[in-house]
């Protein structure tokens, strides 16, 4: 049997660093994320700087909009959860916010008084 070496020693300890460093980082989620993985918002219907926002749950939801409908003049305005439960829009892709709410004003405040436009749907 080989004599244990200051370098074998040293590789065994870096490699058990690194099995527990990566297993910690599969396990820990966001403090919100652990609280309400699928949680989906509350509805909200407003007015915006003159537009009408809305937003509501929605019946079997892919990965892209997380089962959530986001409407600006009753446009859909295409949103996304991200894995660590920020939502970007398709008018602020660049720009993570918290809610679903949030992307729809921060598109309002882009669009300038311009009309969303309806994206095709493939």
């Amino acid at each position: 049997m080989p004599e244990l070496s200051r370098r074998r020693a040293l590789t065994a300890a870096a490699a058990l660093a690194a099995t527990a460093a990566g297993a910690q980082a599969l396990t820990a989620l966001p403090a919100h994320a652990a609280e309400h993985p699928h949680d989906a918002p509350a509805p909200f219907d407003e007015i915006y700087h003159g537009r009408r926002i809305a937003g509501r749950p929605v019946a079997g939801g892919g990965h892209h909009h997380g089962g959530y409908a986001v409407f600006v003049d009753g446009v859909e305005l295409h949103v996304m959860r991200n894995a660590d439960g920020s939502w970007i829009s398709v008018v602020s892709h660049y720009d993570p916010v918290a809610t679903p709410r949030a992307a729809a004003r921060v598109a309002v405040d882009e669009l300038q008084g311009a009309q969303l436009l309806p994206l095709p749907v493939n």
